[in-house]
């Protein structure tokens, strides 16, 4: 599962402040010879005195450097959204200041010049802000549903749409999570959020979709959903691990299968019969028959014969052991 890596603000100071002010960028301004980017009043006024970059001394321009700078929209885009609360007070330092100053005001001057742009109508999103969706079971991709939707079902795909308000750092996660209790999906299924036929990550935030994805707030957040059976992680069954036990210093391993061809499970079918004290495995003849104590990788099998009428000796014959009465 991907983690969410939070990064805080600070680290992306450096990329995001102004080396001449000491603040965040305000109409950000970059030097076409270098690339690097400063607040347009502070360019503007370092450069009626100065020819070379600030920050690198490279020559912006022999006689006139203001030539040599460029706006850029992207990169204040990118502080404004990062930045909380920055655009809303940037417009209303801009409203308060041609108040104070009507003479002032740029004729030809768009509206956020005038500071007359909200957040909504510039796109920006703030974390308690609330944010209007429309979510609806996925049928299928538009190519599939193109031949088959008609006038009737259209009419019951938008009866079938529902819309809520939540904040917009929700993330997908709780809105999956509110979709299984409201419609209480068991737990072997999954519920997959989605924007048009694309799924979405359970990390992501109403804010980042919002960003990410063209919604330009002019109707709720188009989300659908859909719900499949969760794959479950199969468990590798271990190997049968081999019973190993220890007497009198030797260690004795048998597996399974070797203890149903033990001499301990078989009649002997020796026709020369020991002395009834002694085993039947500690005949001689048990040696050649099925009853015979044979040694597994030049070990022997045999257990320790109980005291008996006779003695019992240990012979070993091209690495199969037996015992012989003496």
């Amino acid at each position: 599962m991907h983690r969410t890596t939070r990064i805080k603000i600070t680290e992306l100071n450096p990329h995001l402040m102004c080396a001449l002010c000491g603040g965040y960028f305000i109409d950000a301004t970059t030097i076409v010879e270098c690339l690097h980017s400063f607040c347009k009043t502070c360019i503007v006024r370092y450069l009626e005195t100065n020819k070379y970059c600030p920050m690198c001394d490279v020559q912006v321009h022999k006689t006139r450097p203001l030539l040599s700078i460029r706006s850029d929209k992207t990169l204040q885009d990118i502080v404004y959204k990062l930045v909380p609360g920055l655009f809303k007070d940037e417009m209303k330092r801009r409203r308060d200041f041609y108040a104070a100053y009507p003479m002032a005001e740029v004729p030809n001057g768009s509206n956020e010049d005038r500071g007359e742009v909200s957040e909504q109508d510039k796109g920006n999103l703030t974390d308690d802000e609330i944010v209007s969706l429309s979510i609806e079971f996925y049928e299928g991709s538009r190519e599939e549903k193109k031949g088959t939707v008609e006038n009737g079902d259209l009419e019951k795909e938008k009866n079938g749409v529902r819309f809520l308000r939540c904040p917009a750092a929700m993330t997908v996660m709780h809105l999956a999570k509110f979709l299984r209790n409201k419609m209480d999906v068991p737990s072997k299924y999954k519920v997959e959020v989605l924007y048009e036929d694309e799924p979405l990550k359970e990390y992501y935030t109403l804010m980042d979709i919002a960003y990410i994805y063209p919604w330009r707030r002019n109707g709720p957040l188009p989300l659908k959903y859909r719900v499949q059976p969760a794959c479950k992680r199969l468990k590798l069954s271990q190997p049968a691990t081999s019973e190993c036990t220890n007497t009198s210093g030797a260690s004795e391993c048998e597996s399974v299968s070797d203890k149903a061809h033990s001499p301990a499970t078989l009649p002997a079918t020796s026709s020369s019969l020991p002395s009834p004290g002694t085993p039947s495995h500690g005949s001689p003849s048990s040696t050649a028959g099925s009853g015979a104590a044979t040694a597994l990788n030049g070990t022997s099998n045999c257990h320790p014969l109980p005291p008996a009428a006779g003695r019992c000796r240990k012979t070993t014959v091209n690495g199969s052991a037996g015992s012989a009465l003496t």
